[in-house]
């Protein structure tokens, strides 16, 4: 007679924690790369709006002159720029990825952050090629938020710059119109206070000494600007 034998509960039960561990061993590298891509995906972002902001200023002159302006910032959340008479509602705010035509959002679904120095963006003056920086003070990008301003040590002289808040979103405004929660992170608060010091360093977690970052951020400065919307022989440049 033959005897048929089944798994004992033992043997299922170890069964069911290898599969366990397999699962969870496979799990982590999938969520790295899963999060690697939409890092990938929103630099990409990143730079499309950069190259739209650009474009942007080539194609707008002032009224009946050759300068040329950058837009405003988006400061009412309905992806268009805001303006009040030729100068901008605010200095820093949403990009107006409608008046740009491109991407809304992160590869979080979050809104990207745009500040722009005023002069660059007041469609009465505009710029030249002989533009120069004048008060108030450019956007500079640092390492870390106690930077000294008249010194950054990333770049200096920046006419405008995107964040993206990355992947926990803190103090972001998703596509809902919702605004997360603010972050802790001294460096990511320096990204959304709005007084012309912008973070770009390497990512760490809530329990590094810096504390937690990962703000995503692009930028041009005015020795890039002039060369790309006014370059010799154009319309701007003398």
């Amino acid at each position: 007679m033959t005897i048929q034998r089944g798994f004992t509960l033992i043997e299922m039960a170890i069964v069911l924690v290898i599969v366990t561990i397999l699962i969870g061993g496979l799990a982590m590298p999938l969520s790295a790369q899963i999060q690697a891509r939409r890092i990938a995906e929103t630099r990409q972002t990143l730079q499309e709006a950069r190259e739209a902001l650009l474009g942007y200023a080539m194609t707008h002159h002032v009224t009946a002159g050759t300068n040329h302006y950058l837009p405003c910032p988006d400061t009412t959340g309905d992806g268009h720029e805001d303006r009040v008479g030729t100068g901008c509602a605010g200095q820093s705010g949403l990009l107006p990825w409608v008046d740009l035509g491109i991407a809304p959002q992160d590869a979080w679904g979050n809104r990207l952050h745009y500040a722009v120095i005023t002069q660059f963006a007041d469609s009465g003056s505009g710029f030249s090629a002989s533009s120069t920086l004048v008060p108030p003070d450019p956007i500079v990008i640092c390492s870390t938020h106690t930077c000294d301003k008249l010194n950054p040590d990333v770049a200096g002289k920046v006419v405008f710059v995107l964040v993206s808040h990355g992947p926990n979103g803190w103090g972001a405004n998703n596509i809902n119109g919702t605004t997360l929660a603010a972050p802790t992170g001294l460096d990511e608060v320096e990204n959304l206070n709005g007084n012309l010091i912008y973070i770009s360093r390497s990512p760490t977690k809530p329990d590094a000494a810096s504390g937690e970052f990962d703000d995503l951020t692009s930028w041009v400065a005015l020795d890039y600007l002039i060369p790309r919307v006014c370059p010799t022989g154009s319309d701007c440049s003398p």
